[in-house]
């Protein structure tokens, strides 16, 4: 098992869900840890718990991310106080359910703001910093949705099968220069993630739904072992499998039926 005691790992949307869990694992093993999101509340207290269980060290950092310069500003107060980040978990992102013309163009923008651009500036600005180290861990989550067109997610989607290709894209960039990406693809998971797309789970998405604890560490394992790319789950492996054999206009329609309350 990869030794990260007294390594530094950055985690974004770190005050709930994914989030938590990746922290909580992490700081079980050592690693001292920087959160960010929003909401700084939820954070601290989370921080007090894992310096009180492991002894790690904790820093929270309240920080709107979809703003063009919080990626170098981030960097710039960590630098400040001697910390080179050597993880990057790429994990802040939402999705809004409902048909993509019914939804406000803003929240639309404002959700692939987040999902794409903020996590393009951060990987651009911390793996500058791996790769002149020569080492260093990331960690990028993006979605089953990423493998199919996902009517009711439709923008969602999209922004997800941005960060499937450009996570395993970088993989390969990276490699010759010590830096292992990864990229995590969860399905439907017991985090607040349909509470805050604003979908009432149907019956196929309860019989699948996954706990968020195990999915977190399959993605952890995946990345420290230098995995491409991990699909947590059997039916979400079995889903992306059958994908290769039926048309995609078949896909979308099985998908839309699927996502339909």
């Amino acid at each position: 098992m990869q030794d990260i005691r007294g390594l530094w790992a950055l985690i974004t949307g770190a005050s709930s869900g994914f989030g938590v869990d990746f922290a909580h694992l992490l700081a079980a093993r050592g690693a001292n840890l920087v959160l960010v999101a929003r909401r700084t509340a939820p954070m601290e207290e989370l921080a007090a718990q894992l310096r009180a269980q492991h002894g790690v060290q904790v820093r929270v950092t309240g920080l709107d991310l979809t703003a063009a310069d919080a990626a170098t500003q981030l960097k710039q107060g960590l630098d400040a106080d001697g910390i080179a980040i050597d993880i990057l978990i790429n994990n802040a992102g939402y999705g809004l359910y409902g048909e993509f013309l019914q939804q406000p163009l803003e929240k639309t923008l404002d959700m692939m703001q987040l999902n794409m651009l903020s996590l393009t500036r951060l990987t651009h600005v911390f793996g500058q910093q791996m790769k002149q180290r020569g080492r260093g861990y990331m960690l990028l989550i993006a979605s089953i949705a990423a493998y199919q067109a996902t009517p009711t997610y439709a923008a969602y989607a999209g922004s997800k099968g941005y960060v499937l290709l450009f996570g395993e894209a970088l993989h390969q960039e990276l490699a010759p220069y010590g830096v292992k990406v990864s990229v995590l693809s969860p399905g439907i998971t017991a985090t607040n993630f349909l509470a805050v797309s604003g979908q009432r789970p149907t019956l196929y998405q309860r019989l699948v739904m996954m706990q968020s604890r195990p999915v977190a560490h399959i993605g952890l394992q995946a990345m420290f072992k230098g995995k491409l790319s991990v699909v947590p789950g059997l039916m979400n492996k079995l889903t992306i499998f059958s994908n290769r054999f039926t048309p995609r206009s078949i896909q979308s329609k099985v998908a839309y039926t699927l996502m339909k309350n």
